[in-house]
């Protein structure tokens, strides 16, 4: 499958910077981004997919954004197992708690977490960041 889903929410833009950023890492490796915000994103599709990317900021408590991606991270779960899944979001505060929580739960769900950990920044995406975020798109591009 040459096509390869990036799967988000962003309230500020912060980290559909990010998705957009890995979506040309993809595209530069020779494979078709599919960038979707999480409302417009299909779970029949990601269960379809040997490798995917999941993308949500750091939201009230350091948890994911509570309306759209948890439900929908919840249902991932339930199809992980032997995944290949690529973590990434923003936060304004804390530590990146909220992205160790939610590897651990993808990893307990029976994914593997591309890079063995999520891809954060603070704030808005600097242009090493960015960087960063291509080559992590060329990554799950070399996976799918």
């Amino acid at each position: 499958m040459d096509k390869i889903y990036v799967v988000y929410w962003s309230q500020s833009g912060n980290t559909q910077a990010m998705a957009e950023a890995i979506g040309q890492g993809i595209t530069d490796a020779g494979k078709t981004a599919e960038v979707v915000f999480v409302s417009d994103a299909s779970l029949d599709e990601l269960k379809n997919a040997k490798a995917f990317a999941l993308g949500c900021p750091a939201m009230g408590a350091e948890v994911l954004e509570e309306m759209e991606m948890e439900p929908f991270v919840e249902s991932v779960e339930t199809f992980a197992g032997g995944k290949q899944i690529a973590l990434f979001g923003s936060y304004g505060w804390g530590d990146g708690q909220w992205m160790r929580d939610w590897e651990q739960r993808m990893t307990e769900a029976g994914a593997t977490v591309i890079g063995g950990e999520g891809l954060i920044c603070n704030e808005t995406p600097d242009d090493s960041e960015l960087a960063e975020c291509q080559m992590l798109g060329k990554q799950l591009a070399g996976l799918a």
